[in-house]
């Protein structure tokens, strides 16, 4: 694996350099987490935002009116990192780990280079390292080669990223831009902390992936270790039926997830092993403009008539 400086010079001519091209220095798209002072109230106007509009003012003044905000100048960013063994899986060349590690550097970097703060917390078998929030180029080299460093204790137990979350909300006194990077392998219980999270900070999911665990190909028998309680099973994917019976549950999986994102109001980027970073990023900046978009039209059909006369 590269130094944490080598990654980083590579990433900062590659996917950082791609990535100022396509978004021109705008990542609001990517990472919104904009403070909520309110500065002033005025008169709608073209192109506003109809989520700032003012209904009660609206109401009386038979006028749209927005609120203004205050944007605070310094963002603190929040890496919550789930390392647990289950994270060292790869089927090919590139692990969840590898991809953890150059997603969190793309969007530590792009943070960090506009003055913003970042920090992490990290997991392995249980919440073993905070990184306090703070800035500059050292920094993100900091967290980069701590996380390459880490070595959770193998074998000890599943992982249950309830903790991570829970410790997370103590930790982050201030409201804050969250990351939550995990493969989401984890014991249940882990959504109610995700949901009281989001109603507090903005929260991204970043949820990592291998090809191989949504769906088997045949290779006849295969024995299958669990990388967390090192249980063992011999299995034989040469079996069609085992082979659907296993997408099934990968895809029933999936739609679990989906579902408890969606519940906790929280946007997931997908990651798998074998996508580009930069790709992968620029796919999530394009659905999150594409939500913004479809919530301001079905804001404006909810509005009351009076408003835009």
């Amino acid at each position: 694996m590269q130094t944490p400086d080598a990654l980083l010079r590579r990433l900062e001519m590659t996917v950082l350099r791609r990535l100022d091209g396509l978004l021109h220095g705008d990542y609001h798209t990517l990472f919104r987490g904009l403070g909520l002072d309110l500065a002033d109230l005025r008169e709608y106007q073209y192109h506003d935002d109809v989520r700032h509009i003012d209904w009660n003012v609206t109401a009386r003044m038979q006028t749209p009116y927005v609120r203004e905000y205050y944007e605070e100048r310094e963002l603190t960013s929040w890496f919550l990192l789930d390392l647990s063994p289950s994270e060292d899986f790869a089927s090919g060349h590139v692990s969840k780990r590898r991809q953890a590690i150059e997603a969190v550097a793309v969007m530590a970097s792009l943070l960090s280079r506009c003055g913003n703060r970042v920090g992490a917390l990290f997991y392995g078998s249980n919440v073993d390292t905070v990184i306090p929030a703070t800035t500059g180029r050292r920094h993100v080299l900091h967290l980069l080669h701590r996380m390459q460093a880490h070595k959770p204790a193998a074998h000890s137990r599943a992982t249950d990223l309830h903790d991570l979350l829970q410790t997370a909300g103590q930790v982050m006194r201030r409201r804050s831009l969250v990351f939550v990077v995990s493969d989401f392998i984890t014991q249940p219980g882990w959504e109610k902390p995700l949901a009281l999270l989001a109603q507090r900070h903005e929260v991204i999911a970043l949820r990592l992936y291998d090809p191989l665990e949504m769906a088997l190909p045949d290779l006849g028998l295969l024995t299958l270790q669990d990388p967390e309680t090192g249980e063992q099973l011999l299995v034989d994917t040469n079996d069609g039926a085992f082979r659907r019976r296993f997408a099934e549950i990968a895809q029933r999986r999936e739609d679990e997830l989906l579902d408890a994102f969606s519940d906790a109001g929280v946007d997931v980027l997908e990651l798998s092993t074998e996508d580009d970073v930069a790709d992968a990023l620029l796919r999530f900046s394009d659905l999150r403009r594409e939500r913004a978009r479809l919530s301001a039209g079905a804001c404006r059909a909810r509005a009351p008539d009076h408003a835009y006369r």
